[in-house]
């Protein structure tokens, strides 16, 4: 069966050429061109991945994310947006998009993040089988003073939980499980995008970010999560 592609994008020259790649590229895809009917067929017949344009007239790409997560709707949503700003790109990760393409895009980029996102939550992902535990599991993650429950995806800086995307829980837990250790930065997108997008991307750096500030809290707490220039980055407590 082909996986299913919800695209919603109203300038259609670039919905019909999008419509098209997909479709030669083997996806079932359906294309609208607004928010409010994206969010008709998520909840009609939900997709594998959606494909969102982040400007759009009435219903915008970032409140259809919104009303989606906020329904529990876990499907993985890849946004096009034309806005380069980091402060755009946070907006689009906090609205619970789990990655972006900025325009003008290759359309090849776009192809690798999606197969990045379907290999990693679609309904063809392969599980991996952990080998048979001779003890059983611990249930929390601890280190530098955070706790975390893969299982239910909750965790806590001290006795403050933190509200955490999907991508930005995986990208705490591997740091976690790595406390002490310098991931490299093509280590961490293989392990959280399944792709390495090149050293021209941001996408990292900006979900760094943002976990930092949720991390730090308003509070200004000392940072956990701290850069090696020129080599990734590392959860420790100084």
């Amino acid at each position: 069966m082909p996986q299913t592609v919800l695209l919603a994008e109203d300038d259609r020259a670039i919905r019909h050429a999008l419509e098209r790649a997909l479709t030669l590229e083997g996806y079932e895809v359906t294309a609208v061109a607004d928010g409010v009917e994206a969010l008709a067929h998520a909840h009609k017949s939900p997709p594998d991945v959606l494909v969102l344009d982040v400007m759009m007239p009435g219903i915008d790409g970032l409140q259809v994310c919104r009303v989606l997560r906020a329904e529990g709707d876990r499907t993985p949503i890849l946004m096009l947006t034309a806005l380069v700003e980091t402060a755009d790109r946070i907006a689009g990760l906090d609205a619970g998009a789990d990655d972006y393409v900025p325009k003008p895009f290759d359309v090849e980029e776009v192809f690798a993040r999606l197969r990045a996102l379907l290999r990693r939550t679609g309904p063809g992902a392969r599980p991996e089988i952990p080998p048979k535990p001779t003890t059983p599991p611990a249930r929390f993650l601890e280190a530098a003073g955070l706790r975390m429950d893969p299982q239910a995806r909750r965790a806590w800086r001290g006795e403050r939980e933190l509200e955490l995307t999907r991508t930005e829980f995986e990208l705490l837990e591997l740091l976690v499980r790595n406390a002490g250790i310098v991931l490299d930065h093509s280590t961490i997108y293989d392990r959280i995008w399944g792709y390495d997008f090149g050293p021209g991307s941001k996408n990292l750096a900006v979900y760094v970010g943002y976990l930092r500030r949720k991390l730090d809290g308003p509070g200004g707490a000392p940072p956990l999560i701290h850069t090696v220039r020129g080599v990734g980055y590392v959860l420790r407590e100084d």
